[in-house]
């Protein structure tokens, strides 16, 4: 017979976490701070001709949003306001998350950026990234000795 060490607090705190996975990156707020800083989910894609990363940034308005390139890494930041409280209504839940947020990823060689573009439509972000034409990665055969 197997002796199995059991975690009770740590199961507990498995199966809470379980409903957040796919949700915004979470970090830890500062103690004392009532908002948790977050990170919109990002999906990053290819096609033959350039990549697409899409961001997902509900209730974010478009002036609200920066993109940026710098170094070759694109940023994507802004700022999700807080919705108007209603008067008289008392709070029991809130799972939203405001304030400003922040995603860096490195783009790979090759790629356009003069012609790079951003869009927003129903609360996703798409960020085009053109690769340069004829610019595509080749593998080099190393001898083996």
């Amino acid at each position: 017979m197997r002796l199995i060490r059991r975690d009770p607090l740590w199961e507990m705190q498995r199966l809470m976490d379980r409903p957040l996975r796919g949700w915004p990156r979470l970090f830890e707020a500062f103690e004392g701070d009532e908002e948790m800083a977050w990170a919109p989910a990002v999906d990053v894609g290819e096609t033959d001709a350039e990549y697409v990363i899409r961001a997902d940034l509900p209730a974010v308005k478009r002036e609200d949003i920066r993109v940026t390139l710098l170094n070759g890494a694109l940023t994507i930041e802004g700022e999700r306001r807080h919705a108007k409280e209603i008067k008289n209504e008392k709070m029991h839940r809130k799972e939203s998350f405001h304030g400003t947020f922040s995603r860096s990823l490195s783009l790979p060689e090759g790629v356009d950026a003069a012609g790079i573009r951003a869009e927003t439509k129903d609360g996703v972000l798409t960020v085009h990234v053109p690769k340069v034409p004829g610019q595509g990665a080749k593998p080099i055969e190393i001898r083996v000795q």
